[in-house]
C-alpha cells in the first residue's frame, strides 16, 4: 500500500467511524483469547474509534459480594489486572472507558470510609493508561455508550428515546430497533469477556453462562453488529 492509499484508506475509516465496544472485562479475570478476539473484530470492521464498556477491573478483593478469603490481595489483583491492561493498551493506544460499577468499588469504600476523593488517584493514573478516557457515559454520533447499571438497554433506549449500548449484565446479548416516524434508534445489549470458571465470578455460579463478544457500531451509529467469541 503506498502513501496515497493509506491516506485514503485511513480517511475511509474516519468517514465510517465504526467502534468498536469491548465488553466487561472484569481485569485480572479474563477470558483467555478475548483479546486476540476484539483484536480481529476492530479489523475486521476497520474500527476507527475503540470503547470498553466498563467494569475494566474486578475490584473483587473490594467486592459487595463476599470476599474470597483464599483469593489474591489487594496488591496482587491489581498488579495481575495491570498487566492484562498494558497488553490491552499496547493493542488500542487510545480508547474510551466507561466506568462500571466494579471500576469505582475503590472510589466507594474511600467514601465510605470518610476519605476526601483528593486522597484517592484517578483510574487512569493507577492502571498506567494516560491516553485512555474514562467518563461514565459518552455520546459518539448520537449513541449513549454507557456501563449500563440499573436499565437493561431496551429500556434506556424506549425511555430515554436514543440509540444505546451497554453491558453490565454478562448472561445477554441483543440488538432491537425502534422506530416511529422521524427516527430509528436501535438498544445493544452486549455481552463481556470473562472468565466464568474465575473464583471471582462464583457470585454468578447459578446463573445462565455469560455470553463472551463484543460489538460494533457502523457507518456513524446508523446500525450494529454482535461478534460472538469463538471458542476452541
Amino acid at each position: 500500500m503506498n502513501k496515497a492509499e493509506y491516506e485514503a484508506y485511513l480517511e475511509y475509516k474516519r468517514e465510517r467511524n465504526n467502534v468498536l465496544v469491548i465488553g466487561d472485562t472484569h481485569f485480572p479475570f479474563i477470558k483467555e483469547g478475548y483479546l486476540d478476539h476484539c483484536k480481529r473484530i476492530r479489523d475486521k470492521y476497520q474500527c476507527e474509534t475503540i470503547l470498553f464498556i466498563g467494569d475494566i477491573l474486578d475490584s473483587h478483593f473490594s467486592s459487595f459480594h463476599d470476599v474470597d478469603p483464599d483469593g489474591h490481595s489487594a496488591a496482587e489483583e491489581l498488579r495481575l489486572a495491570k498487566i492484562q491492561v498494558a497488553e490491552f493498551y499496547k493493542e488500542f493506544p487510545i480508547a474510551k472507558v466507561c466506568l462500571g460499577n466494579h471500576d469505582i468499588i475503590p472510589n466507594r469504600k474511600a467514601f465510605s470510609a470518610g476519605l476526601s476523593k483528593s486522597w484517592v488517584k484517578p483510574i487512569g493514573e493507577v492502571l498506567d493508561t494516560p491516553n485512555w478516557e474514562y467518563a461514565d457515559e459518552f455520546v459518539i454520533n448520537d449513541v449513549v455508550y454507557t456501563h449500563g447499571t440499573g436499565r437493561k438497554a431496551r429500556q434506556r433506549c424506549t425511555q430515554d428515546f436514543t440509540s444505546v449500548v451497554q453491558g453490565h449484565y454478562h448472561i445477554e446479548s441483543y440488538i432491537e430497533y425502534y422506530a416511529n416516524a422521524g427516527k430509528l434508534m436501535f438498544a445493544m445489549q452486549l455481552g463481556c469477556g470473562v472468565d466464568r470458571k474465575a473464583y471471582a465470578m462464583a457470585y454468578g455460579r447459578n446463573f445462565k453462562k455469560p455470553q463472551l463478544n463484543c460489538g460494533v457500531v457502523l457507518e456513524n451509529g446508523r446500525y450494529a453488529v454482535i461478534e460472538p467469541m469463538i471458542l476452541k
